[in-house]
């Protein structure tokens, strides 16, 4: 069976990775796009490596016909998202890679996000879509809210080691290096290539980064008590990739352990034999996100690094595997392609 599918915000990175992927599914087939700013023209047209394929033209989403569609990606703005949504056919399966459903507490959306929610219905009904962690959930869900990418990528570090109680709660550092597609595809000053090129300078320093609300939700109901992790990103000049390089208290040879143990048997999460670390080139344009475990010097502390392709395993990629559930699938159709070297 073939289910069809749609892309609203197709004219953006995240839009244009959700083509790339389901280009090579056995069983999805892209029936519409929509890029309102692009409407009337090709993804040939605003995407020249899509060429090959044979696609939608991109309509606004007004003009969208859903009737045959099985599943919706929403790759929109946060806020713009939980509009849109609300007035889509309720029997649509959708999963939304903006922010606007990973937030369960309404008021924490509001404190990250800056706007009361619209869509208060809908975000009780989503499930959070961290894969490996919510599986069960997000194959019965209809509105799966996609991680963001900083916070999935902390998440594959943390979350086994806070379960199993291995590392001190009140002294977790995360340090962590995003590439720049991270950012969107709106033009922004700082994302010029005089800006940004021949340098990495830290952002939302102090605990302002929106991805904290998600750290702070999902490591607190791990551990039954409130988990506030330090947190700094760095922008850095690079087009795709994540490094979080995580300082916690605890034994490295444990804590090896216990990730080996959670992940023995994941497609996609790939964890290195201890004392060897992550880099992004080894993950780039793929699903797969690579975990190492390091002793430091001094005893009884230790670093842990996580590297992920913020565009695939930290969004789209996330989002089919996602679908792939919700539709019955095979869990990693479309999704085994190897990363891209050098």
């Amino acid at each position: 069976m073939t289910y069809k599918i749609a892309i609203l915000g197709a004219s953006g990175y995240t839009g244009a990775e959700l083509v790339r992927l389901i280009a090579g599914h056995p069983s999805i087939e892209i029936a519409a796009l929509s890029g309102n700013s692009k409407a009337g023209q090709s993804m040939a047209q605003v995407f020249p490596h899509l060429r090959h394929l044979d696609l939608p033209i991109l309509t606004t989403i007004e003009d969208m016909d859903f009737d045959g569609i099985d599943l919706v990606f929403c790759a929109l703005p946060h806020k713009t998202s939980q509009e849109v949504i609300a007035k889509l056919p309720k029997i649509l399966k959708i999963v939304d890679l903006s922010a606007d459903f990973r937030l369960r507490d309404p008021a924490a959306y509001k404190k990250w996000y800056g706007n009361d929610h619209a869509a208060l219905d809908l975000q009780k009904e989503a499930v959070y879509g961290l894969t490996e962690f919510y599986r069960d959930d997000i194959a019965a869900a209809r509105l799966v809210a996609g991680t963001g990418c900083n916070a999935a990528t902390a998440q594959f570090a943390l979350r086994p080691l806070i379960a199993a109680g291995v590392i001190d709660l009140d002294d977790i550092i995360i340090d962590l290096a995003c590439a720049v597609s991270g950012a969107g595809r709106s033009l922004k000053e700082n994302l010029l290539h005089a800006e940004l090129s021949e340098g990495a300078h830290a952002y939302a320093v102090g605990g302002t980064h929106r991805h904290l609300g998600e750290l702070d939700q999902e490591f607190s109901a791990i551990a039954g008590r409130p988990v506030e992790v330090q947190f700094t990103p760095h922008l850095i000049p690079a087009n795709r990739g994540i490094l979080a390089t995580v300082y916690v208290k605890g034994d490295a040879q444990a804590l090896h352990n216990v990730l080996q143990k959670q992940y023995a048997d994941e497609p996609f999460i790939e964890v290195l034999p201890i004392g060897e670390h992550p880099s992004i080139r080894h993950i780039r344009g793929s699903n797969f996100c690579h975990v190492g475990v390091v002793a430091d010097r001094r005893d009884g502390r230790a670093i842990v690094i996580a590297a992920l392709d913020n565009l695939t395993k930290g969004s789209s990629g996330q989002a089919l595997q996602n679908a792939n559930l919700m539709l019955g699938l095979p869990e990693t159709a479309g999704l085994m392609m190897a990363p891209l070297f050098p």
